[in-house]
Parts: C-alpha cells; sequence; structure tokens
C-alpha cells in the first residue's frame, strides 16, 4: 500500500457514490452549491443524528489527502454505523471545496507513479519500491495551487470589492445550515512535518495528537509558522488565543475572513489538520539554536536569491504572454510567488523564529518551497520551457537531498487525519 496514490476528482465521486448504493439511507450525497466552473460541490453525509460534524477536504488545489481522508471515514461509518449512533451526530464531508483548482493541481496524480528523480523513492526499499512512490520532481511538474485571493476557504474581507467566490459562499451556507460543533479542515504539507491548529482548547487533544503522531511515525513541527498569532499550546499543536485574530493576513496583503473563524459564532471549534507528503525528521527537533538571527538571514537569503534567479531566467525567455485560461491561472499564481519575498522576510524577521533546530528545519524548507512553488507554475504558464525545467528538476532535488525527505504513505496521511478528527469528536461530542 505504499504507493497508493490519492484519487482524482472522478475517482472520489465514484467512490462516494459506491458507498452511498451499499448503504443507502445510511449514507446520502447531494451538492451544495457549484464553483466558479460550474462543478458540483459535494456533500457526503452518515448517520442521522441532529448534533453536526462537518470535514472540508480539498480547500488547496495541491492538497488532494483531504479527499481520501474523508472518503475513508464515511466507508467506516458505512460498514460500522454504530460508531456514529452512538455519539448521536451526523458527520458530514464536502468532498472538495476547491474542484477547478483541484483539477489543474490534479494532474500530477494520472502520471507515472515512479516519474521522478532517482533516489527520491523510500530508503532502503530498492529500486521497486523507489519506482512505485510519488517523487518531488513528478509532483512539481505538475504543481498548481492557486493564488491567494482565490482559495476558497479565505474569502476576502467585507471592505474588500472582490466578489465572494461561489465556493466560499456555499461553504458560509452550509456552516449555517449545520451550525457543526466541531468544523475539521484537512490540509496536506508538500515537505515538514504535521500540525495541528484548534480554535479553542480542547482538553487531552494535543496529548491525543502526539501520540497518534507517534504511533504512525510523522515528525510534528516544532512551531508551526502558520498562525503567527496563535499560542503554542505544545510542540505541534497551536491554539486561537481568547484575543486572537478574526482575519487572516498572506504575505501577498490579502486580507480574508478565514472560513474556519467564521464558523466560531455557532459555537464551532475548527480544527486544522496537516499531514505531510514527504516528512523530515528534523522539523521536530527541540534544541536551541545558538543564533536564530543567523538561520533566518541564511533562509532569507535563499528565499530572495532564488526568486532573483528565477526572474532572470524568466527574463531570458523573452516576452511571451500566457494564452489558455490554465495558462493564466500558472502565470498568476507563479507571480504572487515570486513577488512576496521582501514581505515574507519582514515577517520572519519580525517574529521570534528559529530559536530550535527544528523551526529553523522549518524555515529552510520554506525559504525553498516558495520558489520552487514558483518556478513549477511558471514553467507551466510559459509551455514548459526546458530552462524552467532544470530549475525545477534541481530545486526539487536539492529540497529533497537536503531535508532528507522521505514520502510518507497515503494510509499513514489519511489515518493520521482520521484518528486525529475522532480523538476530537469523542472529546467534544
Amino acid at each position: 500500500m505504499r504507493g497508493t496514490p490519492y484519487p482524482t476528482l472522478g475517482e472520489l465521486l465514484r467512490r462516494a457514490r459506491a458507498t452511498v448504493a451499499a448503504r443507502p439511507g445510511a449514507v446520502r450525497l447531494r451538492a451544495v452549491g457549484t464553483s466558479r466552473a460550474g462543478r458540483p460541490l459535494w456533500l457526503l453525509s452518515a448517520g442521522h443524528g441532529p448534533r453536526h460534524i462537518l470535514t472540508v477536504a480539498g480547500a488547496h488545489a495541491n492538497e488532494p489527502v483531504g479527499g481520501v481522508t474523508s472518503l475513508s471515514l464515511a466507508e467506516r461509518f458505512a460498514r460500522e454505523p454504530a460508531l456514529l449512533q452512538e455519539s448521536g451526530c451526523t458527520w458530514n464531508f464536502l468532498l472538495c471545496l476547491d474542484p477547478d483548482g483541484a483539477s489543474l493541481a490534479g494532474r500530477w496524480l494520472t502520471g507515472r507513479p515512479g516519474e521522478g528523480l532517482p533516489g527520491e523513492g523510500l530508503p532502503g526499499e530498492g529500486r521497486a519500491a523507489a519506482e512505485a512512490s510519488p517523487t518531488l520532481r513528478g509532483y512539481y511538474r505538475r504543481f498548481y495551487r492557486p493564488a491567494f485571493a482565490a482559495q476558497p476557504e479565505f474569502p476576502p474581507v467585507t471592505s474588500d470589492p472582490r466578489p465572494v467566490m461561489p465556493e466560499s459562499e456555499a461553504l458560509v451556507r452550509l456552516i449555517d445550515e449545520l451550525r457543526p460543533v466541531v468544523q475539521f479542515s484537512l490540509h496536506g504539507v508538500e515537505v515538514g512535518g504535521s500540525f495541528l491548529q484548534l480554535t479553542r482548547a480542547v482538553p487531552g487533544a494535543a496529548a491525543a495528537y502526539r501520540r497518534i503522531a507517534a504511533d504512525l511515525g510523522i515528525p510534528l513541527e516544532h512551531r508551526p509558522f502558520d498562525g503567527m498569532g496563535w499560542l503554542a499550546e505544545s510542540p505541534g499543536v497551536l491554539v486561537l488565543p481568547d484575543s486572537g485574530p478574526t482575519e487572516e493576513r498572506d504575505p501577498s496583503g490579502f486580507t480574508s475572513q478565514a472560513t474556519w473563524l467564521y464558523a466560531m459564532r455557532h459555537g464551532t471549534v475548527s480544527a486544522v489538520v496537516e499531514a505531510p507528503f514527504w516528512s523530515v525528521a528534523g522539523v521536530s527537533d527541540p534544541r536551541r539554536v545558538a543564533e536564530p538571527r543567523r538561520e533566518v538571514a541564511e533562509a532569507s537569503e535563499i528565499l530572495l536569491g532564488r526568486a532573483k534567479q528565477l526572474e532572470a531566467v524568466v527574463g531570458e525567455l523573452g516576452p511571451r504572454a500566457p494564452e489558455t485560461p490554465e495558462e493564466i491561472a500558472h502565470f498568476t499564481a507563479a507571480r504572487e510567488l515570486m513577488d512576496i519575498g521582501p514581505g515574507v522576510v519582514d515577517t520572519w524577521n519580525s517574529a521570534e523564529l528559529a530559536t530550535t533546530v527544528g523551526n529553523a528545519v522549518s524555515l529552510g524548507v520554506a525559504a525553498r518551497r516558495i520558489p520552487l512553488r514558483a518556478a513549477a507554475m511558471m514553467r507551466q504558464a510559459l509551455g514548459g520551457a526546458p530552462a524552467l525545467d532544470t530549475l525545477v528538476e534541481a530545486w526539487a532535488r536539492e529540497l529533497a537531498s537536503t531535508f532528507d525527505a522521505r514520502w510518507v504513505p497515503v494510509t499513514d496521511q489519511t489515518e493520521l487525519q482520521i484518528r486525529t478528527m475522532l480523538a476530537l469528536a469523542r472529546a467534544l461530542v
């Protein structure tokens, strides 16, 4: 099972319909909205209890793990309906919040499983295992993640003149309809460790989460960069303080009302569960760093230097405007990432970062990931230019080798999220 792929959008829907057909009535499927391109947003519901739990998958186009996690848990409920009957809950799974983005990002799923750099498979398992596992090169060659303002989990603040995306409106309507006791948002981290964000402290949650990750051999981010205004309750667990932010601001300057903060008006506890695709053991190292500022300076130099290198390569290619809607989407997202470097560095310098070895490792990963994402999308926007292809391959190879990035079997990624959701549901319902 180590080479198990993530399901494509079509496979998600086929499996969901098969689950409903096997347990009609116990499991239901309905559309709760449509995307900008007219794709349905599918909600799979299990159980008939008066209280609701909501799981949102596919909020970020490049993070397909939430969809297979949702299907796996829904299928478990279909086989064992007593699991939900005991809690008196209906568990709802929004299978993919951004199907338009996923349709572009999911192309790497249909490539050859072993496509990538030699040695990027699973260490110690031989050539056959390495060829059966996804690689960073294969992942980034087809990478897509929308620009910040086009991510539906983050609708703009009311003062922003941009219209709210229909996907965002559908999710907000669903939250208002269900008023869930707990809302889970399932995410994935390309390279690094796992972490959990909670909008309210849940007794026992941090200890349970650490045990789950340890059982599966998945490292925890010692102090994740996400949620810098949040409290680090313990390694890998962030909790929104009582006077915490009500808005999210990303490095591009876009300010949004996160949908998992919106749910708090109903007394909902939101939990963001991140699972790594390729794990890096070093992110969990708690040892203190002698010179944190030097670590930040080195990471900043890598980020800004690679952004400048990418800018030079794009400039040498000469003027070529993206033409198709897909090329424009890739170009817009790439251009945004190429421009945010100075803002990211300012944030790094204003916060207490790289105080531990684990935090310094996470910083080093982020410094390489941002320009790699940009180069990967610019490559696709400009017709797969060989110079950009070379850059993506070199940076993907360096990211994997520098941090000994190891593929986490999809079964382990999903088990991390399933066990975490069940533990939190038991504590809250």
